[in-house]
């Protein structure tokens, strides 16, 4: 099996970096992770995938100060270096111009701590309280211009429990992106999704937003 070769870009711990290095171990996955690259040159993340034995590079985006194209070209021409097929954003801190997206269209893309297209932007799961919604969860999306707007792939959910706080939920929304995270590398890297008008059809898996809906644990 020829394996896509797979960025994974992170800001700091890298614990979605983590789970898809672990998953690309198996000889049957699609995809290898090839590099691991950060804007922080600080990011925990950086630590574990050298003990891994996997590439990192770092571009510093206060380098740059307000040129975030001078950055992105920098950040894509360590992409070129390593060969990059997919890339998929981990924790990665940092919006992206047109320029980038354009250039990585259908073949980047990002976990999110919610069920798009709800609670978009930052503090997600304390958004997900304040609304006093039953159900919250996390998204695998294409990643475009807008941003969190991007079709989605696949969604995992649990239920909100009453004496939940935003800790809490943040918890157990993690391990729901551990587990969905690699299973849309997976479809991504096999040629499985096709986009077609602003909706992820998963070939074998239904044509609508290819839901992983994941049991509440």
């Amino acid at each position: 099996m020829i394996k896509k070769r797979v960025a994974v870009l992170i800001s700091g711990r890298g614990t979605n970096m983590a789970a898809l290095i672990e998953a690309a171990k198996d000889a049957a996955f699609p995809a290898a992770i090839a590099l691991v690259l950060s804007n922080r040159p600080a990011a925990a993340g950086l630590g574990l995938a050298r003990a891994a034995a996997i590439a990192t590079a770092v571009v510093d985006h206060t380098v740059y100060g307000k040129d975030r194209e001078g950055f992105e070209r920098k950040m894509q021409e360590a992409l070129e270096a390593h060969r990059i097929e997919l890339v998929c954003l981990a924790g990665f801190m940092r919006l992206f111009t047109p320029w980038l997206v354009g250039r990585w269209r259908d073949r980047m893309i990002n976990i999110h701590p919610a069920l798009l297209p709800a609670f978009r932007g930052l503090d997600t799961h304390q958004q997900a309280l304040a609304a006093g919604v039953k159900i919250h969860g996390a998204s695998v999306h294409f990643v475009v211009p807008d941003m969190d707007a991007g079709p989605v792939i696949a969604q995992g959910a649990i239920g909100v429990r009453d004496d939940d706080t935003a800790a809490t939920l943040a918890a157990r929304v993690l391990t729901i992106e551990h587990r969905i995270y690699p299973a849309a590398l997976a479809l991504l890297a096999a040629g499985r999704i096709k986009v077609v008008d602003g909706r992820c059809q998963i070939e074998g898996g239904g044509s609508a937003a290819g839901q992983l809906i994941v049991p509440e644990i």
